[in-house]
């Protein structure tokens, strides 16, 4: 085969018709003209699609499913039906996790935890929450939240990506191919994973739940580790300079610069791509990460772990200097929630960890002046049973998993202060008003990022998707 005929053979369609249209040529200029948009929708593409009322998301992810019951949805009147069986007609035929398809009986656990309402607004919020409850005038509550994942993994991955399994991009993603970053030395998207202080039942967050799936690699998220090198192996090995690093690198593109002009591969440019973020993260992100120049009122505000590297409090306030940076997308993981047993103590254990840095980092954001344009986003992948998993005491209880109904709040840019979205009924188990599905929240998302959810979609295996798939409606219900 003479080298013309190979290289077609290597070239694909859509390799060809890029090629063709001088895509990196037209990419290049638009970088010049406007290098704080560069994304693969970026301008060119006419994202935003209409004026965005947030620049940018911080997503504060509880994994392993809060209890609404004792955190936000207040049900005084179960106090009265006590170690009742839950009737059958609300449970309606609901399947079941194994963890408790077995028991004989479900019967009712009221909370043990007493409930106030709290600023202008009146809204009901549980005693383990008394920080954030100083801030319930900033919260828009969504009590009607619902899915149909009922285990983690599933429920997680669709919270994530919009779909069950796994293989698709992650909302972060998504935005980060939309919109891109507003600083050339950070990634669009940020991963933080914090570390539960108690000894609590943490389920396993998987690196796809901040992944690209199958958009271009350099879209996934980047994670910061509590470590010496925040970025796994961001410094250079002993004996290697910065010139030196320069060097390898500038020689390394030119090879695969090389190889990108024979197969017109996408992955190659995107490698390329990648390599120079990670040279200039190597300036940018030891600045980023070390709090120590932090003064010492930031930590009394986030709370006594804010000193600990890797504690949530402290991922709240590298979060709030990702967001200052200009990070379009800030994903911080806790994990720990998942209390099938013992809920009473170790749900305090959780509050302990998040309540506190939460409302420090909303208050936070707004003193600085970026609560304005920065949409905060609380809340796991599904709720808790309003009946006992295993025994219940006067004292005590756990609760299963539950798709039907559960609680997330939003604050920040667009959305309403102090507002109440959505019922359930008096069990909190079915929603009553205004549903709203993972998929309409995350339409939401993008609608207040300035992007149509069902424009945004990358073409793949033959079919255009989207986050969204063919579902979700933006919920105009919360929006200021």
């Amino acid at each position: 085969m003479n080298p013309f005929a190979q290289r077609l053979h290597h070239l694909t369609r859509r390799q060809f018709i890029g090629r063709a249209s001088a895509g990196l040529g037209a990419a290049a200029l638009a970088s010049l003209l406007n290098p704080k948009l560069l994304a693969a929708g970026g301008p060119a593409a006419g994202l935003p699609h209409f004026a965005p009322m947030a620049k940018r998301v911080i997503w504060l992810t509880q994994s392993g499913a809060p209890s609404q019951l004792d955190l936000f949805d207040h049900k005084p009147q179960l106090a009265s039906r006590f170690d009742q069986d839950l009737p059958d007609s609300v449970r309606g035929g609901q399947r079941l996790t194994g963890m408790t398809s077995n028991q004989t009986r479900f019967p009712i656990a009221p909370s043990i935890f007493r409930f106030a309402q709290h600023g202008q607004s009146r809204m009901w919020m549980s005693e383990l929450l008394p920080h954030t409850a100083k801030i319930a005038d900033e919260l828009c509550v969504v009590r009607s939240m619902h899915t149909e994942a009922i285990n983690h993994d599933p429920g997680m991955t669709l919270l994530q990506t919009g779909f069950q399994i796994g293989g698709r991009p992650s909302l972060g993603a998504w935005v980060a191919y939309g919109l891109g970053t507003e600083n050339a030395n950070l990634p669009a998207f940020v991963a933080l994973v914090s570390l539960p202080t108690g000894k609590v039942n943490s389920q396993p967050l998987h690196e796809r739940m901040w992944g690209a799936g199958f958009l271009p690699a350099k879209y996934q998220a980047v994670r910061f580790t509590p470590t010496k090198d925040p970025v796994l192996y961001l410094s250079n090995p002993p004996g290697i300079t910065t010139e030196r690093r320069r060097a390898m690198l500038d020689d390394l593109a030119e090879l695969n610069r090389g190889v990108f002009a024979d197969y017109q591969d996408p992955e190659t440019q995107n490698r390329i791509d990648q390599f120079e973020m990670a040279f200039r993260m190597q300036a940018s992100v030891p600045e980023l990460a070390d709090l120590t120049k932090e003064p010492p009122a930031t930590f009394a505000r986030y709370g006594p772990e804010a000193r600990k590297p890797g504690s949530y409090a402290a991922n709240c306030i590298l979060a709030r200097r990702l967001a200052e940076r200009g990070v379009r997308f800030i994903q911080l993981y806790h994990r720990g929630w998942d209390q099938h047993g013992n809920l009473p103590r170790d749900i305090r254990s959780q509050c302990y960890d998040t309540d506190q840095p939460t409302a420090a980092l909303i208050a936070d954001l707004r003193e600085r002046g970026l609560l304005d344009d920065t949409l905060v986003i609380w809340g796991g992948e599904f709720g808790r049973t309003v009946y006992s998993q295993g025994t219940l005491t006067a004292d005590n209880y756990g609760r299963d998993h539950h798709p039907r109904a559960f609680t997330v709040w939003m604050a920040g840019a667009g959305v309403k202060h102090g507002h109440v979205f959505g019922e359930t009924d008096d069990f909190s188990y079915n929603i009553t008003r205004d549903p709203v599905h993972i998929h309409d929240l995350n339409a939401t998302a993008l609608h207040l990022l300035g992007i149509d959810h069902t424009r945004l979609t990358y073409r793949h295996q033959g079919r255009d998707y989207r986050l969204t798939d063919v579902h979700g409606e933006v919920v105009k219900g919360i929006l200021a």
